[in-house]
């Protein structure tokens, strides 16, 4: 999995593309996350787009960046979500956690900062 991330304001947005597995994607996923928390980033927006795959490893490291980043009065939202992962959300009862948006500027502005044009 490669992961670019990227700020617009505040808001930290990571790009995720390829499979989010155990073994391929979930440790660097937790560093960069990890990463992100300690530096006191705590808007972060996960672009799923081009994700075509989430294991249940995977799936617990987003739930727990969420915990971290609500924690530090910042919040988690998921961005352009597949098919296929909705799916997984609805079944694992965790799309009513989530925020998740279709538009990058209204996933940017669900926190509440300066709007963006």
């Amino acid at each position: 999995m490669i992961i670019t991330e990227r700020s617009v304001g505040d808001v930290t947005i990571l790009d995720l593309d390829g499979r989010m597995t155990i073994e391929d994607g979930t440790d660097q996923f937790r560093a960069v996350v990890g990463g992100l928390i300690r530096q006191g980033k705590a808007s972060l927006v996960l672009n799923l787009q081009a994700v075509s795959y989430i294991d249940s490893t995977a799936l617990g490291q987003i739930v727990r960046a969420y915990t971290s980043a609500t924690r530090l009065g910042g919040g988690l939202k998921l961005l352009q979500v597949s098919a296929r992962v909705q799916q997984l959300l609805v079944v694992t009862r965790l799309l009513s956690v989530f925020d998740v948006f279709d538009a990058e500027r209204e996933a940017v502005n669900s926190f509440g900062r300066p709007r963006v044009p």
